[in-house]
Protein backbone atom coordinates (compact mmCIF):
# COMPACT_ATOMS: atom_id res chain seq x y z
CA UNK A 1 0.00 0.00 0.00
CA UNK A 2 1.15 2.92 -1.12
CA UNK A 3 0.61 4.89 2.69
CA UNK A 4 3.19 2.45 3.47
CA UNK A 5 5.86 3.46 1.03
CA UNK A 6 5.86 6.90 1.00
CA UNK A 7 8.30 8.28 4.05
CA UNK A 8 6.88 11.94 4.16
CA UNK A 9 3.57 13.11 3.05
CA UNK A 10 2.46 17.03 2.69
CA UNK A 11 -1.03 18.56 2.62
CA UNK A 12 -2.09 20.68 -0.75
CA UNK A 13 -1.27 23.82 1.71
CA UNK A 14 1.89 22.51 2.32
CA UNK A 15 2.71 21.92 -1.39
CA UNK A 16 0.86 25.06 -2.47
CA UNK A 17 3.47 27.02 0.14
CA UNK A 18 6.64 25.16 -1.31
CA UNK A 19 5.49 25.54 -5.27
CA UNK A 20 4.96 29.34 -4.65
CA UNK A 21 1.00 28.82 -5.68
CA UNK A 22 -1.85 28.99 -4.69
CA UNK A 23 -4.07 26.05 -3.39
CA UNK A 24 -6.49 25.75 -5.92
CA UNK A 25 -3.39 25.46 -8.69
CA UNK A 26 -2.19 22.43 -6.76
CA UNK A 27 -5.62 20.85 -7.45
CA UNK A 28 -5.29 22.11 -10.95
CA UNK A 29 -2.39 20.47 -10.88
CA UNK A 30 -3.49 17.19 -9.43
CA UNK A 31 -6.73 17.21 -12.08
CA UNK A 32 -4.01 17.18 -14.84
CA UNK A 33 -1.80 14.57 -13.00
CA UNK A 34 1.31 17.23 -13.02
CA UNK A 35 0.61 16.07 -8.95
CA UNK A 36 -1.29 13.31 -7.39
CA UNK A 37 -3.00 13.23 -4.28
CA UNK A 38 -4.15 10.59 -1.85
CA UNK A 39 -7.15 10.40 0.87
CA UNK A 40 -5.31 10.08 4.38
CA UNK A 41 -7.52 9.83 7.03
CA UNK A 42 -10.32 11.87 5.16
CA UNK A 43 -7.33 14.77 4.02
CA UNK A 44 -6.00 14.37 0.59
CA UNK A 45 -2.42 14.51 0.71
CA UNK A 46 0.98 14.53 -1.94
CA UNK A 47 3.68 12.72 -1.38
CA UNK A 48 6.74 15.15 -0.47
CA UNK A 49 9.33 13.57 -3.16
CA UNK A 50 6.71 14.69 -6.18
CA UNK A 51 7.94 18.20 -5.30
CA UNK A 52 11.85 18.72 -6.38
CA UNK A 53 13.32 21.67 -6.33
CA UNK A 54 9.95 23.62 -5.77
CA UNK A 55 8.61 22.67 -8.61
CA UNK A 56 6.52 19.63 -9.80
CA UNK A 57 8.68 16.38 -10.27
CA UNK A 58 8.12 16.90 -13.90
CA UNK A 59 8.19 13.06 -15.22
CA UNK A 60 5.23 12.27 -13.22
CA UNK A 61 2.72 13.77 -15.59
CA UNK A 62 3.59 11.83 -18.89
CA UNK A 63 4.29 8.58 -16.62
CA UNK A 64 0.68 9.01 -15.15
CA UNK A 65 -1.39 9.56 -18.26
CA UNK A 66 0.49 6.43 -19.84
CA UNK A 67 -0.99 4.25 -16.90
CA UNK A 68 -3.91 6.25 -17.34
CA UNK A 69 -4.65 4.97 -20.91
CA UNK A 70 -2.92 1.52 -20.23
CA UNK A 71 -6.59 0.99 -18.74
CA UNK A 72 -5.36 1.55 -14.91
CA UNK A 73 -6.95 3.36 -12.38
CA UNK A 74 -5.61 6.40 -11.12
CA UNK A 75 -4.98 4.22 -7.71
CA UNK A 76 -3.69 1.58 -9.26
CA UNK A 77 -1.17 4.07 -11.45
CA UNK A 78 -0.47 5.38 -7.85
CA UNK A 79 0.15 2.16 -6.02
CA UNK A 80 1.91 0.50 -9.50
CA UNK A 81 4.90 3.73 -9.26
CA UNK A 82 5.42 2.65 -5.48
CA UNK A 83 5.36 -1.02 -5.93
CA UNK A 84 8.83 -2.79 -6.49
CA UNK A 85 9.79 -3.51 -10.21
CA UNK A 86 11.66 -6.48 -11.18
CA UNK A 87 12.43 -4.58 -14.52
CA UNK A 88 14.05 -1.52 -12.91
CA UNK A 89 15.51 -3.49 -9.81
CA UNK A 90 13.62 -0.58 -7.66
CA UNK A 91 10.39 1.42 -7.40
CA UNK A 92 9.23 3.35 -10.56
CA UNK A 93 9.25 6.56 -8.20
CA UNK A 94 12.29 5.72 -7.39
CA UNK A 95 13.76 5.62 -10.85
CA UNK A 96 11.87 8.80 -11.72
CA UNK A 97 13.67 10.60 -8.81
CA UNK A 98 16.89 9.54 -10.73
CA UNK A 99 15.84 10.97 -14.12
CA UNK A 100 15.12 7.10 -15.31
CA UNK A 101 12.20 8.06 -17.18
CA UNK A 102 12.40 6.14 -20.45
CA UNK A 103 13.10 2.92 -18.42
CA UNK A 104 10.32 3.42 -16.33
CA UNK A 105 7.94 4.13 -19.64
CA UNK A 106 9.06 0.62 -20.50
CA UNK A 107 8.27 -0.66 -17.50
CA UNK A 108 4.99 0.71 -17.82
CA UNK A 109 4.25 -0.29 -21.70
CA UNK A 110 4.57 -3.77 -20.53
CA UNK A 111 1.97 -3.73 -18.65
CA UNK A 112 -0.07 -3.20 -21.70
Amino acid sequence: MITDQVKTWVTLDQAAEQLAVSTSKVKRYIEEHILFAVKIDKQLMIPADLIVDNQPLSSIRGTMLQLLDLGLTEEEAIDWLYQDNDALGETPMAALLKGHKAPVRRAAQALG
